[in-house]
């Protein structure tokens, strides 16, 4: 322990695996390993194709790269402290460590949120008004769009780890997680937590929160014109091209609300129940979009392919 001027702050926290099967860490670590792997090069395919591929060279494909590097950076953020306590019960974390990485982890869920929210507005507009989606979503909006996703996440975020910093710290220091989150951090205070609270349902809600209400509404008006396309053929098709966006949009979300809902109200939850969707929500997205997307997205599969042919020729 540190003490600093009139606060306790703890030198280090310590990370937790998943409760009652410590002994079966090294092998819990092979699904994980195979998870990471696919999330790893998986986006980096997404991103190598696109970039090749001159004929992928549209919003949609802008703002699928977009994600593919949110998607990476969530797995790197958890990677190193996940993995070392599985392979070494590495669980010590320094404090101003942890709370770097908590920031990192929040900021990118909430590019990914917003990325999201991007790609349906994406679909909207080449569903409704596919005559004018060229002029609507230049490369110069989809930029104004990128930078808008990170100014949000970066501003919005920046006083968490500072009001977590303000905090008195005694007694606990066991983290639920093998990697650092904000209500998990913030619950381990002794001191009043009123405005940590407040402060990051408020943030929780207009961002995220406004994010998932808005990706709603846009898939109640592209079902309204769809519904209005003059043949089933049509109607099919159009909703094809959204398939892809609605199961990253559901392997994102929901997991990402239940384990809100359990920092804050699941007080009885079992530590298992947890830890499962703790990292369903962190690892699951980041490895499953990329799958996904190169099994949906007929483009992407065709110009993998033409890549593999190119490497073995």
């Amino acid at each position: 322990w540190e003490f600093n001027g009139s606060f306790h702050q703890p030198s280090a926290f310590l990370m937790l695996g998943i409760p009652g099967l410590e002994t079966l860490h090294p092998w819990i670590s092979i699904p994980f390993c195979a998870l990471y792997l696919t999330a790893l090069l998986g986006n980096c395919m997404i991103l190598f194709i696109i970039r090749k591929t001159q004929s992928l060279h549209e919003p949609m494909y802008y703002f699928l790269c977009m994600l593919a590097v949110t998607d990476l950076g969530l797995a790197l953020c958890t990677l190193p402290t996940t993995l070392g306590l599985f392979w070494f019960n590495l669980r010590r974390i320094g404090f101003d460590a942890c709370l770097t990485q908590m920031y990192f982890i929040h900021i990118l869920s909430f590019f990914e949120s917003s990325v999201l929210l991007a790609m349906a507005f994406d679909r909207f507009i080449a569903i409704s008004r596919p005559l004018r989606h060229p002029s609507i979503l230049t490369k110069a909006t989809v930029a104004k769009i990128g930078l808008a996703i990170v100014l949000r996440g970066m501003l919005s975020l920046l006083p968490i780890p500072f009001l977590l910093k303000r905090l008195t710290y005694c007694g606990k220091v066991e983290l639920s997680h093998s990697f650092c989150f904000h209500p998990d951090i913030m619950n381990l205070a002794c001191a009043d937590i009123k405005v940590n609270v407040f402060y990051g349902m408020i943030i929780l809600l207009s961002t995220v929160g406004m994010d998932f209400v808005f990706i709603v509404l846009s898939y109640i008006l592209i079902i309204k014109t769809v519904v209005s396309l003059a043949t089933k053929e049509e109607c099919l098709k159009a909703l094809n091209t959204c398939v892809s966006h609605i199961c990253a949009v559901l392997v994102f979300f929901i997991p990402m609300i239940g384990l809100s809902m359990i920092h804050r109200f699941g007080k009885n939850v079992p530590p298992l129940v947890n830890a499962l969707v703790a990292y369903t929500y962190l690892i699951i997205p980041p490895a499953l979009n990329p799958v996904i997307y190169s099994i949906k997205s007929s483009h992407i599969r065709e110009a993998l392919l033409r890549t593999l042919r190119r490497k073995s020729g």
